[in-house]
């Protein structure tokens, strides 16, 4: 699901959740919020595959989470 998904990516490019929410434009809590499964977000997404793109990180399975995702609010 789409909290894994973050929190494997982020895990993947062996960065805290501060780090990767300083790459993705987004504040800790968010990111925090993400992997919690409280929020689904909209706006970072284009920042989150433009990161996977260029570090050679799988996008596809985050992408698709987030498209299949039903819970958390929308950020």
């Amino acid at each position: 699901n789409f909290p894994k998904e973050i929190k494997k990516t982020q895990e993947r490019a062996l960065l805290t959740q501060t780090e990767f929410a300083e790459i993705v434009g987004v504040a800790f809590s968010t990111v925090n919020r993400w992997e919690a499964g409280k929020v689904r977000l909209i706006l970072a997404m284009k920042n989150i595959k433009a990161y996977c793109e260029k570090n050679n990180l799988p996008y596809v399975d985050v992408e698709e989470a987030w498209l299949n995702y039903k819970g958390g609010g929308t950020l």
